[in-house]
């Protein structure tokens, strides 16, 4: 009878033993299930970054007020009927350990107006 009963308890431990650390475990579905989650953020990011893009490239396509943005600030370009001033900094740069030769003032603003007629 001990035999029996200590071959009942093996037999269960074997039909236990892919529930707790078999190919379909347990901690593998929750290692599976924390995968999941981190992907499903990242794609919901991504989401969020494509309609920008795509905002951005509707923006372009339909208006001109998108790419006079972008000529103003990354381009630094300026209407015809426009006055540019550049406002400088009197301090001198940083100190830095590459000796240079820049002592002139370095600018700190930009400012564009319409020339008023």
């Amino acid at each position: 009878m001990r035999t029996l009963a200590i071959a009942l308890a093996l037999l269960i431990l074997l039909l236990q033993w892919p529930l707790w650390i078999g190919k379909g475990s347990w901690l593998r579905v929750w290692q599976l299930d924390t995968q999941l989650s981190t992907q499903r953020d990242k794609n919901e990011k991504l989401k969020e970054r494509n309609a920008a893009l795509e905002a951005d490239v509707v923006d372009l396509k339909t208006g001109t007020t998108a790419i006079e943005e972008r000529a103003r600030n990354e381009l630094g370009m300026v209407r015809q009927d426009e006055v540019f001033f550049q406002i400088l900094d009197s301090r001198k740069p940083a100190p830095s350990t590459a000796s240079s030769s820049l002592d002139a003032p370095m600018a700190s603003t930009v400012a564009t107006a319409s020339a008023a007629q």
